[in-house]
């Protein structure tokens, strides 16, 4: 599972106003769609990136530990604003898998519509990361429920920890899954009306899982070069989700 080549989110990320979710809003008018797109990019911290900034100006970006694309280290999320080359966020969510937790930050940046998109992410109380990336063409393309129907092998991961799952999507978009640690749970996926993407809600089974029987609510993207299914979700306060990587045959 190489993050260079997760043409966006995952399944773990932050909150979802753009999927009905309580993320609570940045204040801000809906975005332009100027900055809409799939991104990948690199941090200065030597981390790679891949993300979605849908129409709406929520966004869903991956990333992965520091010098090793093939490791998901954690998931930003938060709702954004463009305008005249301009990107912002002030309600930024970073889900860190490394141990360092949840943390706030704002962020401020540039853009240039389908081709960059770049800016600095600044923590609360300290810290800061900037980054830099590239429009992915692959969000022009139309979502199919057919092209995600399959079963897939892959890694999920939550404040709870990492475990391999295998995750099963019908025809008609509904979603089942279990992880190695017999954590089950159960959902739907339907296209977006824009953008090579799909809106997807995940209820668990309680028992083992570290989400209880909570519902989260986020994206996913199939890349059909490899096919991959990457999904970010968030629970509605966002403090927990459940990221999802998988391959089917």
């Amino acid at each position: 599972m190489n993050i260079s080549k997760i043409v966006f989110p995952l399944i773990i990320a932050a909150g979802m106003s753009a999927c009905g979710g309580g993320g609570g809003g940045d204040g801000s008018n809906p975005a332009s769609g100027a900055a809409e797109g799939l991104w990948q990019g690199t941090t200065n911290t030597s981390r790679t990136i891949a993300g979605l900034v849908l129409d709406d100006g929520t966004y869903w970006f991956i990333y992965s530990s520091a010098g090793n694309s093939a490791v998901i280290a954690g998931v930003v999320q938060g709702n954004s604003s463009s305008s005249n080359g301009s990107f912002s966020s002030s309600n930024g969510k970073d889900f860190n898998l490394e141990g360092l937790g949840v943390n706030n930050f704002t962020l401020a940046g540039t853009y240039t519509a389908k081709i960059s998109l770049g800016g600095t992410l600044t923590y609360s109380p300290s810290g800061t990361t900037t980054f830099t990336s590239s429009y992915d063409t692959d969000y022009d393309l139309t979502p199919s429920l057919a092209a995600i129907a399959g079963t897939y092998s892959g890694s999920a991961a939550t404040s709870g920890g990492t475990e391999s799952a295998t995750v099963t999507v019908s025809g008609a978009g509904a979603i089942s899954g279990s992880g190695a640690s017999g954590c089950s749970f159960t959902g739907g996926a339907t296209p977006r009306s824009k953008g090579n993407v799909y809106n997807i809600s995940v209820t668990f089974g309680g028992g083992v899982c570290a989400n209880g029987t909570n519902t989260v609510a986020g994206v996913a993207h199939f890349d059909a070069a490899t096919k991959q299914l990457i999904s970010a979700a968030l629970n509605s306060a966002r403090t927990d989700g459940f990221i999802y990587v998988g391959a089917k045959p």
